[in-house]
């Protein structure tokens, strides 16, 4: 996008935008910057607990990053997805804010008594779950909805002992 366009859309002059960033790149350098910090922020604040409510935190976490009041902030994720398949300085920040949550996350299962690998597979499900959540519109598909997902919730919260911890 152009910065003429973009002042446009915004109903700015363009000397604002120019006054601030010295050329395109440098603009979409501090979308990028502005969107990891703000992430990041926001998992620090959402991975923080109390010692021994590690359980409580990690179903809240599915509940905030999964629920349909969210749709704004998975609207801008996708946008940020979808411009990382093209850009390679995009990709690097989905890549570090990704990196982010799930250590935040391993580290929740692992104080719950998770082995390493255990806590890396459960953090990975539940991201892919609370994404995939995010994105579908099946609030019709069964009154119960709810309760299937707390119900998946506790299936990804409560790690069972695997094939990963066992030698072999």
């Amino acid at each position: 996008m152009r910065i003429e366009v973009l002042a446009k859309t915004s109903a700015s002059p363009r000397e604002v935008f120019t006054g601030i960033f010295k050329d395109r790149p440098d603009l979409f350098t501090a979308v990028l910057e502005t969107w990891r910090d703000g992430r990041i922020r926001d998992i620090d604040k959402q991975t923080v607990t109390t010692p021994g409510h590690e359980h409580e935190q990690l179903l809240h976490l599915i509940d905030v990053y999964g629920s349909t009041r969210n749709r704004k902030g998975i609207s801008i994720e996708l946008a940020v997805r979808d411009w990382a398949r093209r850009d390679a300085q995009a990709a690097a920040v989905v890549e570090e804010v990704d990196s982010w949550r799930l250590e935040c996350t391993r580290k929740l299962f692992v104080v719950l008594g998770a082995s390493e690998d255990e806590a890396k597979a459960a953090a990975s499900s539940l991201y892919a779950y609370v994404f995939g959540q995010s994105l579908m519109a099946c609030e019709r598909y069964d009154p119960r909805l709810s309760e299937f997902k707390r119900w998946i919730a506790d299936l990804i919260v409560k790690p069972q002992r695997s094939s990963l911890d066992s030698p072999g």
